[in-house]
């Protein structure tokens, strides 16, 4: 029975087991999620494919936007060529190895380039007169997504920086860049730094000694490196400060005491707004027609037969194609579930999911040409799309190509690229959500199952103490079960195990005054046999007769002996009621029943181990009503010529009383039942007199009275029995 009590799997485990099968519902919302995925994929691509058909069909029947004189390296002049730039340039990174696919379009500027200005009146071709080359620079000008790039690599023999406490932007070496608005305002910037630095421009007016007018320009960036030979400067501005003139100067100083300008080496005239070079773009129609599909969030290129870059229009990092909603992004969050979901949540999420990243380059486009099998298919006359992952941060890209025909024959293509990080952020999201969404749901329906299972378990183990406690260790019920007023199965139990108990407990009271009932019913009638038989033996002749009267008398004695044992324990039991226990020494009330036993079984050894005093509350009597019933048990058991042991000492709060006997084992199945009422183990052949195991249960009986135990076991070292009662010692 306790391998079933201690079994682990109860009512609250299987309920929480069956919950576990709630685990198949975020199974099933992600793979609706990756469906809904795969439909945004689709749409997305279509939706790529639109825009390179509609710019495609814009472009149709126009070959002369592909001639490709317009895209040779530009000659010298005082015009700028600017050519596409492919992906973002860095300006910090103190290198301009970002530019080296384009650096074989630069141009070189000298000493046929010096001008005069108001801050060098000489004679402009003095420097240019003696072939003095200290001071020359390289130019490269490039558009990329709305902005202008450039780089200048200036060779200067000494290299002047702005005093840290001068407020003139005129007396060290520092960079003008003169251009004309889309408005036609002639407008001057001048860079001057304090050393190698993050660029800070200065709008200047007329005269550059003129301090006050001396105005911030932020939308100049960009960086001045210092190098062995010079210096280097790399910067940008949006298109939307010049319309289509520009010049560059390079205003050297050479004395740091003097800081007067000894020469200038320009672009062109750049403080005359007549004489200002203009901007050459290879493809300004081109660019005017692409302008209109910039807010596609795209990258959008136009490519010819040979498959080189004509104009790139959109960053490939932000070009994510699905817009999602910002609003919910900056929605305040609870900063307790936003830890949460950071240190708990999220690190078990992506591992199974791949978070987008932006920061990635796309090497395909790096050399200013452009291939893959859509651009193959393109201009082969036939449109493509395609996905190609980056190994690095294993985004995935949609590319799309779709060709542009003239007279029948393929010109170019327009490529429109997007990333898929749009798609897949909105799926984590989707995913975390519904996760989170799921996640609460099933700690709310195992907490409710739990605390449900718990009551289910509360209710029934209630029931079984009950149970357990309706009979004590005798086997007498003790208690009743309390009906539940619940309507379910359980109270539906309990009140059909109340019912039981109840109709138990009048049938086992019946049984228990039945003994005290038939003793009392069958004196009489024993009685009146008796006297009967006393007269017959008066009057009756013979000995055939007396033979009869003397077994008919030995039959009544019999019968009187069973009434008396039956009516024993019911007295004890009233007795003990109305008892009042007294101060006693344990031992020597078991050291002169010994001496009486010594006298009453002549023919048996008893053997007294009695240390003393041990004193106890209780009624000498009593316990030698006990004592009575285990020497007689012992004597009935024991083998003959084998002694009977008495022990009796004080240990430790306990007194203890031990009778042994060398006799038969005790059968196992009966050491927990052999105090109980009617139980006997001894052979019905064997009995000399009745028995009703009454005896035994006296003696249980008068132990409980003293507040003891009582137990029988067989001896370990030889073959017998031991019967021990410890009783609490009475408190010093």
């Amino acid at each position: 029975m306790n391998r079933y009590l201690k079994n682990p799997f109860g009512i609250r485990f299987k309920l929480v087991f069956l919950s576990s099968f709630l685990l198949v519902i975020p199974w099933l919302g992600y793979q609706y999620i990756l469906e809904m995925e795969e439909y945004l994929r689709r749409g997305q691509e279509e939706t790529v494919l639109g825009t390179a058909r509609a710019l495609a069909t814009a472009l149709n029947e126009r070959p002369e936007l592909f001639d490709e004189g317009s895209y040779s390296p530009a000659r010298q002049t005082n015009d700028l060529y600017v050519y596409p730039v492919f992906y973002p340039l860095a300006l910090d990174d103190n290198t301009i190895v970002d530019w080296q696919d384009y650096q074989r379009y630069e141009l070189s500027y000298g000493a046929q380039d010096t001008i005069g200005t108001e801050l060098n009146p000489q004679s402009p071709y003095a420097r240019y007169y003696y072939y003095d080359e200290s001071l020359n620079f390289k130019l490269l000008v490039g558009e990329f997504n709305r902005f202008l790039y450039a780089y200048l690599k200036v060779v200067d023999d000494e290299v002047i920086y702005r005093s840290p406490d001068s407020l003139s932007v005129h007396r060290s070496d520092f960079l003008q860049i003169s251009l004309v608005t889309r408005e036609g305002d002639f407008k001057r910037y001048v860079i001057a730094p304090r050393g190698p630095e993050f660029l800070y421009a200065y709008e200047v007016s007329d005269d550059l000694r003129d301090v006050a007018a001396l105005q911030h320009e932020e939308r100049i960036a960009g960086q001045w490196y210092e190098t062995p030979d010079g210096y280097e400067i790399e910067l940008r501005l949006p298109l939307t400060m010049l319309g289509d003139q520009i010049g560059f100067a390079i205003y050297d100083v050479d004395d740091p005491l003097a800081r007067e300008v000894t020469s200038v080496v320009a672009t062109s005239d750049v403080n005359n707004p007549e004489r200002l070079g203009f901007l050459r773009r290879p493809t300004p129609e081109i660019d005017r027609i692409v302008e209109g599909m910039g807010h596609t969030n795209s990258r959008i290129q136009v490519i010819d037969r040979a498959g080189r870059i004509l104009l790139s229009v959109g960053d490939i990092q932000s070009a994510t194609g699905l817009a999602l909603n910002t609003e919910a992004l900056n929605r305040p969050v609870n900063k307790y579930w936003m830890f949460i979901e950071d240190t708990l949540l999220n690190p078990l999420y992506y591992r199974m999911l791949t978070k987008p990243s932006n920061d990635f380059i796309d090497e395909l486009y790096a050399g200013g040409t452009a291939e893959g099998s859509h651009i193959d298919s393109a201009l082969g006359g036939a449109p493509q799309t395609q996905f190609r992952t980056i190994d690095d941060t294993q985004t995935r890209i949609l590319e799309a190509a779709h060709p542009i025909i003239a007279d029948e024959e393929v010109i170019g293509a327009v490529i429109v690229d997007q990333n898929m990080n749009g798609i897949r952020t909105f799926r984590n999201q989707a995913l975390e959500t519904l996760f989170n969404t799921i996640l609460g749901v099933m700690l709310v329906i195992s907490f409710g199952l739990f605390a449900f299972a718990s009551r289910i378990s509360t209710r029934i183990r209630d029931l079984r103490n009950q149970a357990e406690n309706i009979i004590d260790d005798s086997g007498r019920l003790r208690n009743s079960i309390t009906a539940s007023r619940s309507s379910d199965e359980i109270g539906d139990l309990s009140r059909s195990f109340s019912s039981i108990v109840e109709r138990l407990s009048q049938y086992t009271t019946y049984l228990e005054h039945m003994s005290s009932r038939l003793s009392h019913e069958l004196r009489t009638p024993v009685t009146v046999v008796r006297s009967s038989l006393e007269n017959l033996g008066m009057v009756a002749q013979g000995k055939e007769s007396e033979i009869y009267i003397q077994r008919a008398e030995e039959g009544i004695n019999r019968l009187n002996l069973i009434l008396t044992n039956m009516s024993e324990a019911t007295r004890l039991e009233q007795m003990l009621q109305s008892s009042e226990k007294e101060r006693i020494d344990l031992a020597k009330v078991i050291n002169g029943c010994v001496e009486g036993y010594k006298l009453a079984y002549p023919d048996y050894t008893l053997s007294a181990d009695i240390e003393g005093p041990v004193m106890i509350w209780g009624v000498p009597e009593y316990i030698a009503q006990l004592m009575d019933k285990l020497i007689a048990n012992a004597v009935e058991f024991t083998y003959p010529n084998k002694p009977i042991t008495i022990f009796c000492r004080a240990v430790r709060d306990q007194a203890v009383v031990r009778v042994s006997n060398f006799g038969p084992y005790l059968p196992e199945e009966m050491k927990g039942r052999l105090f109980d009422s009617m139980i006997s183990v001894r052979p019905q052949e064997k009995q000399k007199q009745p028995h009703l195991g009454i005896g035994l249960h006296i003696a249980r009986l008068v132990t409980e009275f003293h507040q003891g135990q009582i137990r029988a076991e067989n001896l370990r070292e030889d073959e017998g029995v031991a019967i021990t009662l410890a009783i609490p010692l009475m408190e010093d």
